[in-house]
C-alpha cells in the first residue's frame, strides 16, 4: 500500500496522528527533502529506506514505489503541508491507478493555515471578506487564462499567495492593477510554524522592499487583504438576537450585540 501523507507546515508536532502512525510503520519513505522538515524522519524505524525526492524525477519516484510494492512493503510518500495544494499529486495518482497500485491520502495542515496562526488573524471576517483565494504568481509554470493575480485581486477577497516570494515587485503591480490599493495591509510569513518562522507586516506597496530588507526570497507565503486590518463586524453565529438550530435568540443579552471594531 502507498500512503500519500501531508507532513504539515513544518513543526514536527503539526503532522496528524494518522500521518505519524504511518511514518512509524513505513518500510519506505519518499519525502520532499527541500520542503519537509527532516526532523519528521525521527519517527521512522531504523530499517526504513528513506529517499529524498528533491533530486528525483516523477519516473524515479514511481519506480521506487513499484519496487516497494513488488516486495510487499508499505510506502509513505511524504508531502509538505497538505498534498492537495501545489503537491504535484494528481500525476502520481494517475500513474499508480493505471498500474493497478493501491494508494490513499492522509490530509495535512497546510501552510496557509499555519500562516494565519502566525499572524493571529482570521481570513473570513464579516463585512470584510468571506472568501479565501489561494493562488500563485505565474512563473515557469504558466497560469490559466483568467486566473492571473490581477483577475483575483479584482474580488477584494482575502488572498494567500504561494510560490511567489522571488517575484514581489511584479506581484505588487499585479495586485494594484487588479484593484487593491497600495496601502492594503499585507504580511510576509516565512516558514510558518518552523523554529525560524518570521512574520513581517507591511502594505502591498512595500512587499518587495520589506522582503529584501529581511533577506527573504523563498519559502514564504504572502497574505493580502483587509482581514489584516482593524475593522470588522461581529459574527451573527453567537449574536444574542440570532436564532439557529442549537439556540434561540435572547434579546435581553445585549452586552455586545452591537459589537463592531
Amino acid at each position: 500500500m502507498i500512503h500519500f501523507v501531508g507532513a504539515g507546515p513544518g513543526a514536527v508536532d503539526l503532522i496528524t496522528v494518522r500521518g505519524k502512525d504511518l511514518l512509524e510503520q513505513a518500510d519506505v519513505v519518499i519525502y520532499a527533502g527541500s520542503l519537509v522538515n527532516p526532523q519528521l524522519l525521527a519517527y521512522v524505524r531504523e530499517e526504513c529506506l528513506i529517499l529524498d525526492s528533491a533530486g528525483m524525477t516523477l519516473e524515479a519516484v514511481i519506480a521506487a514505489m513499484e519496487r516497494a510494492e513488488a516486495e510487499n512493503k508499505m510506502t509513505v510518500r511524504l508531502h509538505t503541508g497538505d498534498p492537495s495544494v501545489y503537491g504535484a499529486l494528481r500525476e502520481q495518482m494517475d500513474i499508480l491507478s493505471a498500474k493497478g497500485l493501491l494508494f490513499d491520502i492522509v490530509p495535512g495542515v497546510s501552510s496557509f493555515c499555519a500562516a494565519a496562526a502566525a499572524v493571529q488573524a482570521e481570513y473570513t471576517l464579516p463585512d470584510v471578506s468571506q472568501s479565501v483565494i489561494i493562488t500563485r504568481m505565474e512563473g515557469r509554470t504558466p497560469v490559466p487564462s483568467r486566473q492571473k493575480i490581477a483577475d483575483y485581486a479584482a474580488h477584494g477577497a482575502t488572498m494567500v499567495i504561494f510560490l511567489s516570494t522571488g517575484m514581489l515587485y511584479k506581484l505588487q503591480t499585479e495586485l494594484t492593477a487588479g484593484g487593491y490599493g497600495e496601502e492594503t495591509p499585507s504580511a510576509i510569513v516565512y516558514k510558518a510554524s518552523w523554529p525560524e518562522e518570521k512574520v513581517l507586516h507591511c502594505r502591498i506597496g512595500t512587499l518587495a522592499q520589506t522582503a529584501r530588507e529581511a533577506g527573504i526570497d523563498r519559502t514564504a507565503l504572502i497574505l493580502v487583504g483587509d482581514f489584516l486590518g482593524s475593522s470588522y463586524s461581529r459574527s451573527q453565529l453567537y449574536h444574542p438576537c440570532f436564532s439557529h438550530g442549537c439556540r434561540k435568540a435572547d434579546p435581553s443579552q445585549l452586552a455586545y450585540s452591537e459589537y463592531k471594531k
